[in-house]
């Protein structure tokens, strides 16, 4: 009878003389850790494999000296891993890693339990070096704003090397095993600053000492690491000096004492990133209010994977900027008020509003940066408490179309896997995303698997952005006519055979009328239509048809036009024809840009539904809420936040409750939003910062950010998960569901929540697609993908049984062809096309507080093909005014390749030149979402010129040094070294 393990079929190792199972091949690294024993190991980390080059893990297997990250589990293995040979060889090899690295455990930062080295150091008994520390010929590098190398103190582990190669994929890193003094290079050789680092921190996270550290750490982590630099020095000489007569053991025993100070002043508290939708946790260690550091490892969607904004992002929680108290109107300019004043002000003008002109002269916007408990209470408010369905969040800016296609098509609006679906597929399709920018560590994802794992991926896109440059085809149709290669590539399987039949006989309905839809779609109208050639488009769909599972992520290139949700239905239908859904590594990956877009949405902060997407013209749905909360609801849709916008101008809307959106200048067309905020009668905006939106405000309420509050985010992967508070809110503010309750309460509500847990309760009662979400369930790095069954079952993967549809089948949807509105033309010659940018986020409220990041981007700037600016005489740093149907921008050109022709780009990352003052109130007509993408432009070229926007310490500017990983056989080349214990070998054969 076959042993199993975890479903794996089991082989039988013997360890220390004891029968243990293991998986075939499974690590015996990992075999031994996971049975309780102990090996040493520097190099080795899980999550980047073996990399082999400290030799401290050597055990003896069947006679032989074998490094036991690169050895996998056989049966009948016989393994020792405290041999007197397996010994001696750990002891050989660490002692050659000490031979690089000063041992200063008590004045040094990293000295807090989490040192590889120094517990290695311990682990082995280590007492005394027998190759002594030797300096290297280079300087400490501190060019880099967020961290610093130290040559003297690097172990040449190469893990930072193996982290940025195959992990993160920028590959800037790399080690000079050749050179008499190898050390970790950036670029080759260049300065970090100079690099083309991206500062994702992910070598930081994995350096096993000291080498490579948080420069937040520095001089804040230990009791004496504050001192000045001459004093730690001579410090460390002492213990340097004490060290052949005392051994280690003692010096070690010292640095423990004070590592364990640490351990009462440093809290280490669990969070989840508060930018982008892929749903990063990590730990957040802090020191009073300074925080020393982000520490990724346990996130089921990250491990250890950050980007800059997530791992060095954080400098606005502590601004001197942020809002401590609230602001009341007078005339132009805000007074401070106390907090009765601005609640007691709220309650009268909203009641006497209510009263005078219908629940429905009031709106509420929701925030896709709050918790999910806070959009819930959002929405009741709205409802329960003012009796509107006037309630919506910013998922109709980006992420509305692409849940109507999939609801309209496989029934559920949410990623149909996970991250790790992603890295399974054959192909990966990226239509309008600028996935490495937008969405950082899932594109790492997808670069790994390219990589190292022979994945294909096909970008289709306007710029040439890293996804693209690095696709196996890269190819640029014209601006807004996705929908019609896809459903010719569409049309094409199907008149070919290429489809999958038996899937479709199966799974889906309404193939006929679906087929007949795309008559209209041949290969050469599409070729004229979107400028790709027929040939290239045939290639595409063999390449579809011929992988076996297929993903396609897709964002705002696509989402944000005119049909946007058609075409977010076509590349749902495209799956469903090739039988890509129900399958690992297959489905339909909609991008969601911020940390609780998808959340907002699932909760209930939508004008037509109720949390978990029940809809507000349902009797029976409406009759458990209103049972729940004893009040009678509303019956019809509210309106959507384009639509509020619309009915201030009108006249319908008199007052609006905001909450953490930077509306006035995110939504398209942004002079017609401001002029309609200035016609409110009565404006609440609820904020972090005194934002552009607030300058049309009546009251201002200071709220608290992610780390001053508990609750729970809902990342792109519908994956719910805990964040805890990391500190208190300033004085003055405070968390966003405290002011929603406070508000609710002052308009008569007798809301009585005492923590989010409590509301969480609540939304499982009402909600089935949460009905098993709890706290406990969620404790720590536990997380949950919904629908969550009562008994806290969830799903990773959707459609493994059936589809979201009553029938349990998906539905093919008729496709038709409208065409982008706003076109180019004699006037308005360019098209403008815009997106977001790595180091900023959204309008920037938040990131150009953080030092580093505003030191390597800035300002904001537009995209100029070279041979635009040659026809146009302009150059990187000139200014140019664009000119739009809807308003003007003045900003600075960057010339650039990524871009090409009469194809303009500009990042939305900014509050003082945004971009939605150029773009037009026209939307998809299905979800009101702008089509933000659509804007021709006319560009005058201005006298003026300037400093090229992008600074040259941009990564943008660097050499990549691309290579399989460490290349630890090129150590293994070198004339000095050997592998550990084969001297011990020579003794034992005399």
């Amino acid at each position: 009878m076959t042993r199993s393990l975890d479903g794996h079929a089991a082989v039988q190792v013997t360890i220390d003389g004891i029968a243990r199972d293991a998986r075939h091949d499974e690590r015996l690294v990992d075999v031994i850790t996971r049975v309780g024993g102990t090996i040493a190991h520097v190099c080795y980390h899980p999550q980047l494999g073996a990399i082999q080059t400290c030799d401290t893990c050597m055990v003896e297997v069947n006679g032989q000296l074998l490094r036991a990250c690169a050895t996998g589990a056989a049966d009948g293995m016989m393994v020792s891993t405290a041999s007197e040979r397996a010994s001696a060889a750990q002891v050989e090899a660490f002692d050659r890693i000490l031979s690089n690295h000063l041992l200063y455990c008590t004045v040094c930062d990293n000295n807090n339990g989490n040192c590889t080295v120094h517990n290695t150091t311990k682990l082995l008994a280590i007492e005394h070096q027998r190759i002594p520390f030797r300096t290297k010929p280079y300087e400490v590098d501190n060019t880099n704003p967020f961290y610093r190398y130290d040559p003297d103190q690097c172990i040449l582990c190469g893990r930072c090397v193996e982290a940025c190669q195959n992990v993160e994929v920028n590959e800037t890193l790399s080690i000079n095993w050749e050179d008499p003094n190898p050390r970790v290079l950036w670029d080759g050789g260049s300065t970090i600053q100079e690099s083309s680092c991206v500062s994702c921190g992910h070598c930081v996270t994995v350096c096993p000492c000291n080498a490579l550290i948080e420069k937040s750490m520095l001089g804040h982590a230990g009791f004496f690491t504050s001192l000045k630099k001459s004093t730690l020095k001579g410090m460390i000489d002492v213990v340097k000096g004490i060290e052949p007569e005392t051994g280690y053991g003692m010096i070690l025993q010292v640095s423990e004492a004070e590592e364990a100070m640490r351990e009462h002043r440093i809290r280490r508290t669990k969070t989840v990133c508060t930018y982008c939708g892929v749903g990063c946790s990590f730990d957040i260690w802090t020191k009073d209010r300074h925080i020393l550091k982000v520490a990724p490892e346990h996130g089921p969607a990250n491990g250890i994977s950050t980007c800059v904004k997530g791992k060095f992002g954080w400098d606005f929680v502590n601004s001197p900027d942020r809002l401590t108290t609230p602001l009341v109107r007078e005339g132009d300019t805000f007074r401070p008020a106390s907090w009765d004043e601005a609640l007691s002000l709220i309650a009268r003008r909203l009641s006497a509003i209510k009263a005078s002109s219908g629940p429905d002269a009031i709106g509420f916007i929701s925030s896709s940066k709050c918790t999910n408990e806070e959009s819930y209470l959002m929405q009741k408010l709205a409802r329960a408490v003012i009796g509107t369905n006037n309630v919506d969040n910013c998922s109709r800016y980006c992420q509305a179309p692409a849940t109507m296609g999939l609801f309209r098509t496989v029934g559920y609006g949410g990623d149909s896997g996970s991250i790790t679906d992603l890295e399974q597929a054959d192909l990966v399709i990226v239509i309008g995303s600028n996935t490495a920018e937008s969405h950082p560590v899932i594109a790492t994802r997808v670069k790994s698997a390219h990589k190292l794992d022979g994945q294909k991926l096909i970008v289709f896109d306007l710029r040439e952005h890293e996804m693209a440059h690095r696709a196996d085809m890269f190819l640029r149709p014209e601006p807004g006519t996705d929908l019609v290669w896809l459903n010719a590539v569409a049309r094409y399987l199907l008149d070919h055979g290429l489809a999958n039949s038996a899937f479709l006989d199966q799974w889906v309905n309404g193939l006929d009328a679906y087929r007949n839809s795309l008559a209209p779609f041949t290969m050469e109208e599409a070729a004229r239509i979107t400028g790709l050639s027929v040939e290239t488009l045939q290639t595409v769909a063999h390449h579809i048809a011929e992988a076996k599972r297929v993903c396609v992520l897709w964002a705002m290139g696509v989402t944000q036009h005119n049909q946007g949700s058609d075409t977010s239905t076509a590349i749902s239908n495209l799956l469903l024809v090739t039988g890509n859904y129900m399958r690992p590594g297959t489905g339909a990956y909609p991008l969601r840009g911020h940390n609780n877009v998808q959340g907002a949405s699932d909760h209930g902060s939508m004008p037509n539904a109720l949390p978990g997407y029940q809809s507000v013209d349902d009797p029976d749905v409406r009759a458990r809420f209103e049972s729940a909360w004893h009040v009678a609801l509303p019956k019809t849709k509210g309106l959507d936040n384009h639509q509020m916008v619309d009915a201030i101008h009108e006249g319908r809307l008199k007052a609006m409750y905001l909450i953490g959106e930077e509306m006035s200048i995110v939504d398209s067309n942004a002079n017609y939003v401001s002029a309609a905020f200035e016609k409110l009668d009565f404006f609440v905006v609820q904020d972090v910062f005194f934002s552009s939106t607030c300058r049309f405000a009546d009251v201002v309420l200071p709220a608290a950010p992610s780390l001053e509050k508990e609750g729970t985010f809902t990342s792109t992967e519908r994956r719910i998960q805990r964040l805890y508070q990391v500190l208190e809110p300033l004085e003055g503010s405070l968390p966003d569901w405290r002011i929603i309750q406070h508000v609710a309460n002052r308009l008569g509500a007798g809301w009585s929540y005492q923590h989010p847990s409590e509301v969480m309760d609540e939304i499982a009662s009402l909600t089935p697609l949460f009905a098993g979400v709890n706290y406990a369930r969620l404790e720590g790095y536990r997380s949950l993908q919904w629908p969550v069954a009562a008994d806290g079952t969830d799903e990773p993967l959707l459609y493994t049984k059936h589809f979201a549809f009553p029938d349990g089948k998906a539905r093919l949807f008729p496709m038709s062809w409208v065409g982008p509105t706003d076109q180019p033309d004699a006037e308005f010659d360019l098209h403008l096309n815009n997106g977001r940018l790595l180091e900023h986020f959204h309008e920037g409220n938040l990131t150009y507080r953080a030092a580093g990041i505003r030191e390597k981007t800035p300002d904001t700037w537009v995209e100029v093909s070279p041979e635009l600016a040659e026809e146009r005489g302009l150059q990187s740093g000139t200014w140019v005014r664009l000119i739009s149907r809807y308003g003007q921008v003045r900003v600075r050109a960057l010339v650039t390749d990524r871009v090409q022709g009469r194809e303009l780009y500009m990042p939305m990352n900014s509050s003082e030149i945004p971009v939605n003052r150029l773009t037009s109130s026209h939307t998809d007509a299905a979800t009101n979402t702008p089509a933000y993408k659509e804007t021709s432009v006319h560009m005058d070229v201005l006298p003026d010129v300037g400093e090229s926007p992008l600074p040259r310490i941009n990564s943008r500017f660097g050499h990549p040094t691309p290579q399989n990983g460490v290349e630890v056989e090129r150590k293994w080349k070198r004339p000095d070294y050997r592998i550990p214990g084969t001297q011990f070998l020579r003794i034992l054969n005399r």
